[in-house]
């Protein structure tokens, strides 16, 4: 595969400055670094990007995030290796990403969840963490990025 073109934030850096910036706000809210890693991996996963999900790994491990929980992420429901937090994250990173796939798509119990767990600030944050990694992912798909070109 070939790329089409280079990535779009790249092409027009004032795109790049909004998008680093924007992806700052959640640590600056206060959500840790290896969640908000989890979360880039899984809307990844799900949307089939594979620049990030080959990079948003690498990044996790720098931070300390182990093999078990990053081979474990694509079935997070079925391992013991997250938090009740985690949990109630990947859940929400599922429904927001996945936003055509029923009528509903963050039905309240995901939303009740995420509340229990975050208040309305790191809730907030969450919310756009898992926008901005959507955007990376259909920028990156979109223009054919190639996995393994980016290294985090």
């Amino acid at each position: 595969m070939q790329e089409r073109m280079g990535n779009p934030a790249l092409v027009l850096p004032a795109a790049m400055q909004a998008l680093t910036a924007l992806a700052q706000v959640p640590a600056e809210a206060g959500l840790s670094p290896k969640l908000l890693e989890l979360v880039n991996l899984r809307a990844s996963q799900i949307n089939g990007c594979s620049v990030c999900i080959d990079g948003h790994p690498r990044i996790a491990k720098k931070l300390g995030e182990t093999d078990e929980r990053l081979f474990a992420v694509s079935a997070w429901r079925d391992t013991p290796y997250f938090s009740g937090a985690e949990r109630a994250a990947l859940a929400l990173t599922e429904a927001v990403t996945r936003t055509s796939d029923r009528s509903d798509p963050v039905p309240d119990e995901i939303w009740d969840e995420a509340t229990r767990h975050y208040d309305g600030k790191s809730l907030a944050a969450l919310v756009i963490a898992i926008a901005n990694i959507n955007v990376w992912n259909r920028l990156n798909i979109a223009t054919r990025q190639i996995a393994g070109a980016w290294k985090p």
